[in-house]
């Protein structure tokens, strides 16, 4: 995979590459809400619901060139892209693109560490919010990351939410959350814990 990047348009993923390796990725994310370039179509690049990045049904084995893509993911109301400021190529994702797998509480606040590295305080702006299967009840838990972009929130760091959180009495009964920057975040619908 990387050969095959590594000689597309050096402006494109190509250059990524070349600049990940040169600068150590010390940067900071690019802009690619500012990016607009055309579509150029899809890449064989699959998400997976475990956060397995898969290009041609293969795993994609160096963590680093996963950060990178990352880096560069972007999600528009078609879905899923890659984005450098000359391509723009659709990706599949099964659920989510990340994985929050830590938390951790500093001054007041959750901060989530993803699998690709990303910290993400859970607040007004990073929100956290649990989906809960209508038919066996298991709660989805997802805090966002950036840009539309979420986290699922791994099963044992779920564990550990629940063990920080507190029951609020509210409008529609007693209710089961965590708070970080001053906002309570539900883990399960009112009276579901009892």
């Amino acid at each position: 995979m990387t050969e095959r990047v590594e000689k597309s348009d050096k402006r494109g993923l190509g250059a990524l590459v070349e600049a990940a390796r040169a600068t150590g990725e010390k940067r900071g994310l690019p802009p690619v809400h500012l990016w607009n370039p055309a579509h150029c179509g899809d890449i064989d690049i699959v998400i997976r619901r475990d956060g397995t990045w898969l290009h041609e049904g293969a795993p994609i084995g160096r963590p680093e060139l996963v950060r990178l893509f990352s880096t560069v993911l972007r999600k528009d109301p078609d879905g899923f892209h890659l984005v450098t400021p000359v391509e723009k190529l659709k990706i599949s994702v099964e659920d989510s693109p990340f994985r929050a797998v830590r938390v951790d509480r500093r001054d007041g606040a959750l901060v989530f560490t993803t699998d690709v590295g990303d910290e993400v305080e859970a607040g007004p702006d990073d929100p956290l919010r649990v989906e809960t299967d209508p038919v066996t009840g298991e709660p989805a838990p997802y805090v966002h990351v950036r840009r539309g972009l979420e986290a699922r929130i791994e099963r044992p760091v779920f564990y550990e939410l629940v063990e920080m959180a507190e029951e609020r009495q509210t409008s529609e009964g007693p209710q089961l959350g965590v708070t970080s920057h001053g906002r309570f975040f539900p883990l399960a619908p009112p009276g579901a814990h009892r």
